[in-house]
């Protein structure tokens, strides 16, 4: 699928995201990895602003995102939540910051969609503060054979009509990209992980 019909395809889910968002989705497992980010947040792949009910106050958020109508509805959640934020309209594999630009880097359910997560990590990597935070929360395969069976069966139909993978396995991804795993959680047969993560200071 190319690029343009893929952001196609999240401008007409930008709706369904912005509901989600006011139902507060994965409002547990959210609430959870959010409260860690501080300071200069960048939150790729932004969406609706599912993340945005969960930020404190004193950050300031850069969010980014490849679909037009994702980021109209992320800067009006922003503006409910009175939340500080700046809103980049690019794919985040086309980006550039300088080196130790934030102190927190998120990304929820967004590795699914990369053509090369393990970069996409270790641009986290590079844009992260030594002593900043990389905060993930991801979907990928399970560790339970006959459901890893049938995501992977279903993996192109999948990939079709929402534009992501089900087939990763992202803790294999995250070891990698060579970030540094401080904590990680595992949901609902290991399809859902929370990762707390920090730049590995060695790699370049």
């Amino acid at each position: 699928m190319n690029r343009q019909d893929l952001i196609r395809k999240f401008d007409k889910q930008a709706r369904w995201y912005d509901k989600r968002r006011k139902k507060q989705a994965q409002g547990e497992w959210r609430r959870k990895l959010i409260r860690a980010a501080k300071g200069k947040v960048l939150e790729v792949a932004v969406g609706a602003g599912a993340n945005f009910p969960f930020y404190g106050q004193e950050v300031e958020i850069t969010a980014v995102d490849f679909s037009p109508e994702m980021l109209r509805k992320a800067k009006e959640a922003a503006a409910e939540y009175r939340l500080k934020a700046n809103f980049i309209l690019a794919d985040v594999e086309s980006l550039t910051f300088p080196p130790e630009s934030f102190d927190t880097v998120v990304s929820t359910l967004s590795l699914c969609g990369y053509e090369d997560p393990v970069r996409v990590l270790s641009l986290f990597n590079r844009w992260c503060k030594r002593d900043g935070r990389i905060l993930l929360m991801e979907h990928g395969i399970s560790f339970v054979f006959p459901l890893a069976w049938l995501q992977k069966a279903l993996d192109p139909l999948a990939y079709r009509w929402v534009g992501c993978h089900q087939n990763r396995d992202i803790m294999d991804i995250i070891r990698a990209s060579g970030i540094l795993v401080e904590r990680a959680e595992h949901y609902w047969a290991g399809t859902v992980h929370l990762v707390w993560a920090k730049p590995n200071t060695n790699q370049e």
